[in-house]
């Protein structure tokens, strides 16, 4: 049989410091973004009107930020986690240059740490992931670390290389959109009045709503990113393996979880940071995804009056609504319906005067 095709990358062929040059620009439309509003209803109103966007000083509707992290994501598959096990986390993610309809996105990924595991059949591949527009701008920023099959369990182990990574984004790390101008945010058309200044550190908002996954809408998502990974959509293998069945794009849950924070969230229009984030169970077709955000952090600009911005995590799970629900056992250890733990930072509007 040809040679030509190709069967990704195992863990045995990473090095520390090598660049994987991602393939297939993608030039992001109008049909894209429709198309990621039908398929999780976010609402925020920054990324739905082209007028509200350009009154707050934008110069377009921008794409939702979680959108532009799935394409620039979804690039690095077939040469990092094709052959992946499961993607286990992010940290040290940080958004740019907001993405408009018509922006081409490259992505470029350094591998920046190996350690096998101790069963010798697999790894963990650590990767910085840059998103980057045609003007060479960065639109996002990520380190993820990936459980990577190896080809030959008799390769001997690499010295093990783990990252040191920071627990929370830097303040002077978060890039506020040039131009952005708070005096005409309309809190009515943007769905709530509470702003900045009504936000407590240690508080916690059930959204309340929830949403159920079909088939055919997650792998269509998955198939927008340009997602290729195996698990996703071959259902004829995953059939073998240890779920019976495919597992849903961890991606999916976190967009999914941002839709659904709307409600409580209204007014955090931009994600500026990925602090951390891991996929604690895996979810399937069928599964209904409730989430509760807590305030972790509030940041203030001393030379912005009229901005500020919260660390939140939201959690998110499957089959068992939020309120009061204990997210871990006593040995913190995390519960089966737990799917999504994730810590961001968002932009949100301060009250002046």
């Amino acid at each position: 049989m040809s040679t030509k095709t190709n069967a990704g990358n195992f863990f045995e062929d990473f090095r520390i410091g090598q660049v994987l040059a991602h393939a297939t620009p993608r030039t992001v439309t109008e049909g894209d973004i429709a198309l990621y509003t039908a398929l999780y209803g976010s609402r925020f109103a920054v990324n739905s009107s082209a007028t509200f966007a350009m009154d707050i000083g934008l110069e377009d509707a921008p794409l939702d930020d979680l959108l532009a992290f799935h394409i620039a994501f979804g690039k690095t598959v077939p040469d990092v986690s094709l052959n992946a096990v499961a993607n286990l986390g992010y940290a040290d993610g940080r958004f740019g240059e907001p993405v408009l309809a018509g922006d081409t996105l490259t992505t470029t990924s350094t591998v920046i740490g190996l350690k096998e595991n101790s069963n010798g059949k697999t790894g963990v591949v650590y990767v910085r992931s840059t998103g980057v527009n045609q003007r060479g701008e960065m639109v996002v920023d990520y380190v993820r670390w990936v459980m990577v099959n190896k080809r030959d369990t008799s390769k001997p182990a690499p010295e093990p290389v783990v990252p040191d990574l920071p627990a929370v984004v830097d303040a002077s790390a978060l890039r506020v959109p040039v131009g952005l101008s708070l005096e005409d945010y309309d809190t009515v058309l943007a769905g709530s009045p509470y702003l900045w200044d009504d936000y407590e550190i240690g508080e916690k908002i059930d959204h309340v709503d929830g949403m159920t996954i079909e088939e055919a809408e997650h792998m269509m998502a998955t198939r927008l990113y340009q997602n290729t990974a195996k698990v996703h959509f071959n259902q004829f293998e995953q059939a073998k393996g240890r779920f019976g069945k495919r597992l849903i794009y961890g991606g999916h849950i976190i967009s999914l979880a941002r839709a659904l924070s709307f409600n409580g969230l209204a007014n955090a229009f931009k994600i500026v940071a990925i602090n951390a984030g891991s996929h604690c169970n895996p979810t399937f077709s069928g599964d209904t995804i409730h989430a509760w955000t807590e305030v972790l952090d509030k940041v203030e600009f001393s030379e912005r009056q009229d901005l500020g911005a919260l660390r939140l995590r939201t959690v998110a799970t499957k089959d068992l609504p939020c309120a009061d629900f204990p997210y871990k056992d006593a040995d913190g250890k995390y519960l089966p319906n737990v799917v999504l733990d994730f810590d961001y930072t968002v932009l949100m509007p301060r009250r002046v005067g």
